[in-house]
């Protein structure tokens, strides 16, 4: 049963984001690109973990390495569909049952995929699939700051709920602030 894991999961992880071409890219250090940068790179920490650990246990299953006591942890983990010690530590909060978790991960990793292809943030930003989605809201107070020429120490968050049901409905940004959706009160 957990090798049948470690290859579902090796099999769609996808590879860490490229940071020299996300850098390389990001001429302009807006606080949305400055923030997308930071959760590309914890991200891509996250996959390197993940990888790294599922590979080794691999290889200690098939008898290429020595199992370790690591690799005997994440083994029991695996098998009882719990989240992983080794990848908590590295991994925003979270609740869910293993596979619910790792289908969450691809989720956080899709929207990020989507808003580090032009460094520009989606129409409306999933907040809590952020790993610090309090960065992305500062962003927005910063960014009003500097276009209204405002003290950012004087700023305050409004948020204001849309009935907007589905968010394929917004197709452009907001004119001020920004669209948010997964916002739990």
């Amino acid at each position: 049963m957990v090798k049948e894991v470690i290859d579902k999961f090796l099999e769609v992880l996808p590879q860490e984001f490229i940071m020299l071409d996300l850098f390389a890219k990001a001429k302009e250090r807006s606080p949305y690109v400055v923030v997308c940068l930071q959760e590309c790179e914890r991200m891509n920490t996250l996959i390197f973990t993940i990888r790294s650990s599922l590979t080794d246990l691999d290889m200690g299953l098939k008898g290429q390495l020595n199992i370790t006591d690591d690799m005997d942890m994440l083994s029991e983990k695996m098998f009882l569909n719990l989240q992983p010690d080794l990848w908590v530590k590295y991994a925003y909060f979270s609740l869910k049952s293993l596979p619910m978790w790792f289908d969450d991960l691809m989720l956080r990793i899709a929207q990020l995929v989507e808003y580090a292809e032009e460094l520009i943030a989606p129409a409306s930003l999933w907040i809590s699939g952020l790993f610090n989605p309090m960065s992305y809201l500062t962003s927005i107070m910063q960014v009003t700051a500097r276009r209204d020429n405002l003290a950012l120490d004087d700023m305050a968050l409004k948020t204001a709920i849309t009935n907007v049901k589905d968010k394929a409905e917004i197709v452009a940004p907001a004119e001020n602030g920004c669209y948010v959706h997964g916002f739990f009160l």
